[in-house]
């Protein structure tokens, strides 16, 4: 065997795309002047370099709303997911409350939807969690089975971190919308790989996360229609969302700036921009025919394994699939493939619900990428038979 043949065989496997996925190098390019020659604040506009870096956080705006099929005043900037989840429930919690108290959501859903759904419980909401099906899915009658008249937020996750299941989203949307309902999806799993149109998807509010799509960590989007976000409060303070502040009181920016405190992520909005620039631009089709065929081939992989459970649909998964080999900790099968050159993740992965769901503590979740290779299934398959014999 040649030395360059030996140090592929040599390299790690990562397997842990649905965690957070690596910057791609056309992204950190655009983004390393931010950090060095272009390093102005966007806020200040009274010289070139902060014009520079305005326009960037503009364009990269643009760039977001684009493949939303938005406006680029509905796209706000997040540190990621978890507080775009906080900002969208809380504020239609704080701005519809009189309305109704009702919020309907998901056991399968990310506990950043969970934990936030149960404080908003001991601010006096009532929260409906529904029962997903064995394939971690619920359904559009499901939902409006469930709509009452005080009902005020709908918040169902467009694929599932856990066991890959896409559900129903413009069905559901269509649901709400005719209810007069606000409907929210974390679509964190879901852009990139999934189209996204929010006014044919009849969706409110949406967010996603750049880590998960070849992008920057720290930096994420909060997508709502702009009447929403103009009716939404502020729930932070400080910076350039203000427009007056005095001690008499405080008046706020239009959308988007309103919910952007303090000084942005300029780095990281360019490096998100350019991701989603890349990821689904003109090598969309063919990143997702790729990620299709291996992904096809690791399902076929562990569903033809003996000892393995696989959690959730055999079909129609979204890049990850969690499974149990008979007889062995998931810890145990992790941290071994781990020795082999495997990377997976191991545990609840947020999800503790609908493992409880399946009767299980933890999963051994496998999840890839653009990266991924045939021949990387290989040596996971080889990896997961010196397990078996290692870990039982």
């Amino acid at each position: 065997m040649g030395g360059d043949e030996q140090r592929t065989m040599n390299l790690p496997i990562y397997f842990d795309y649905q965690a957070t996925t690596p910057v791609d190098q056309r992204v950190l390019d655009v983004m390393l002047p931010y950090f060095t020659s272009a390093y102005g604040n966007a806020a200040s506009r009274s010289h070139a370099f902060g014009w520079k870096a305005e326009e960037a956080v503009d364009t990269s705006r643009e760039q977001i709303a684009s493949i939303l099929n938005a406006s680029s005043k509905e796209v706000v900037f997040t540190s990621g997911s978890t507080e775009a989840i906080n900002l969208a429930m809380k504020g239609v919690g704080e701005m519809y409350g009189s309305k109704g108290k009702h919020i309907i959501t998901c056991l399968a859903e990310h506990k950043a939807v969970l934990d936030t759904a149960k404080h908003m419980e001991k601010e006096g909401f009532e929260v409906t969690y529904l029962d997903p099906d064995a394939n971690g899915a619920v359904t559009a009658q499901q939902v409006a089975d469930a709509i009452r008249e005080d009902t005020i937020l709908v918040t169902i996750m467009w694929a599932n971190n856990e066991v890959g299941t896409i559900n129903p989203i413009r069905e559901i949307g269509a649901v709400c919308r005719e209810r007069g309902v606000l409907f929210f999806t974390d679509g964190t799993q879901a852009v990139g790989k999934i189209p996204v149109d929010v006014e044919a998807d009849n969706i409110d509010l949406l967010c996603f996360s750049g880590h998960k799509l070849y992008g920057p960590t720290g930096i994420g989007v909060l997508y709502g229609k702009y009447e929403l976000l103009a009716a939404m409060p502020p729930w932070q303070g400080g910076g350039e969302m203000i427009d007056r502040v005095s001690f008499e009181g405080t008046t706020f920016q239009a959308p988007p700036f309103r919910f952007e405190a303090g000084t942005p992520h300029i780095a990281g909005a360019v490096g998100l921009g350019a991701a989603i620039e890349w990821f689904t631009g003109l090598e969309q089709e063919a990143l997702r025919a790729h990620e299709h065929a291996v992904f096809t081939e690791l399902d076929a992989v562990l569903c033809g394994f003996p000892g393995v459970r696989v959690l959730g649909s055999a079909t129609d998964r979204c890049g990850a699939i969690s499974f149990l080999l008979d007889g062995a900790h998931p810890s145990d099968v992790g941290a071994f493939l781990d020795q082999t050159g495997v990377a997976v993740r191991t545990g609840h992965h947020c999800c503790q619900p609908l493992l409880a769901r399946y009767g299980v503590s933890g999963t051994v979740r496998a999840s890839l990428g653009v990266s991924s290779t045939s021949a990387d299934l290989q040596r996971f398959g080889t990896a997961l038979e010196q397990a078996k014999r290692f870990c039982l």
